[in-house]
């Protein structure tokens, strides 16, 4: 059980270098679905090993295995108590993580909404006064964008459009429930990171794309994008803003033309997919086994107390019946 226990625990570090190369060579929409569950999965599969190591090496304490109904001798494939105490104190830290990233998340949520109560909404936008250049979008309400009269200012009248479409395009693609499920990720596990950012950043592209779509001309988003990576960054983390993730690689992008890959990289490419999946199915596998191989071991360690308990509890009166019969023979004796 304890070489199952470690594949959860390594395999987020070991998808990286996969999953990283496999992102810019994926539409964006599919980059942002396949790295968000990645994500997921592997947080959630960390966790559950810890769980499982935890329970399995505590399993030895006694106090805990009479809540158990067994007893540690008949236990006998429980985890290192040190070890066990280590898995435990990550799990709490992992759940604590994850406690406060939801609790950040809703106290940013409900303050951004607050402050934008304060303005007015024309056209389902919300004006933010100010010189600083600003501009994001927000779930919640129906959806909301926020952008400033300073952002408004610095972009000519088809760049604010591309603007515009781009924040719509968030809110329209379910975006902010992406990055709240990379955020969550992110908590339970810090080693996915790296794939959360890939997602964030596809999700950024994926945005790009739609605007660009939607205006008819790359250029423009293009500019806008380059021109909205000025935008005030005091909204937090939470927020997707047109001018976020790695800019030039965006511009970059908006401004090649796309093109159809040749069928070796295609073949490579989908290679590369069904290796991460196998690797986040390998990571579920492992996880799920080790806690049917528990709840084996627990299920085995309460028959064996059981037995052990009915031999001792018979004990007694097998002791009492043998000296009856020894009185009976020694006065059957002496007559």
């Amino acid at each position: 059980m304890g070489a199952g226990l470690l594949v959860p625990l390594v395999l987020p570090v070991a998808s990286w270098p996969v999953a990283r190369w496999l992102a810019p060579r994926l539409s964006p929409r599919a980059a942002t679905r396949l790295l968000t569950f990645l994500a997921l999965v592997f947080a959630a599969g960390s966790s559950g090993a810890l769980a499982v190591g935890a329970f399995a090496g505590l399993s030895l304490v006694p106090v805990v295995a009479e809540l158990g109904h067994f007893t540690p001798a008949t236990f006998t494939t429980g985890m290192p108590i040190p070890v066990a105490i280590v898995c435990c104190a990550l799990l709490i830290a992992a759940a604590l993580s994850a406690v406060h990233a939801c609790h950040r998340h809703w106290r940013w949520y409900r303050r951004v909404h607050a402050e934008l109560d304060e303005h007015s909404r024309e056209g389902g936008v919300v004006v933010l006064p100010g010189a600083e250049p600003v501009a994001f979008a927000i779930a919640g309400r129906g959806g909301r964008i926020a952008v400033s009269t300073g952002m408004l200012a610095a972009l000519e009248p088809g760049e604010r459009a591309a603007l515009l479409q781009h924040e719509r395009a968030h809110l329209r693609l379910r975006h902010p429930s992406y990055a709240a499920v990379g955020v969550l990720a992110a908590a339970l596990n810090p080693l996915v990171r790296p794939l959360t950012a890939a997602a964030r950043f596809a999700m950024e592209r994926w945005a790009d794309e739609a605007a660009a779509s939607c205006v008819g001309d790359r250029r423009v988003v293009a500019t806008a994008v380059a021109k909205a990576a000025l935008a005030d960054r005091g909204h937090g983390s939470y927020a997707l803003a047109a001018g976020g993730g790695p800019v030039p690689q965006r511009v970059r992008a908006l401004l090649d033309a796309p093109v159809s890959p040749p069928r070796p990289r295609v073949v490579l490419t989908w290679l590369a997919v069904a290796v991460v999946l196998g690797c986040c199915g390998w990571s579920a596998g492992a996880g799920a086994q080790a806690a049917i191989s528990l709840h084996a071991d627990i299920e085995a360690a309460q028959l064996a107390s059981c037995v052990s308990g009915s031999v001792v509890a018979q004990r007694p009166h097998r002791e009492a019946a043998v000296r009856a019969a020894s009185q009976d023979r020694r006065e059957c004796a002496e007559r």
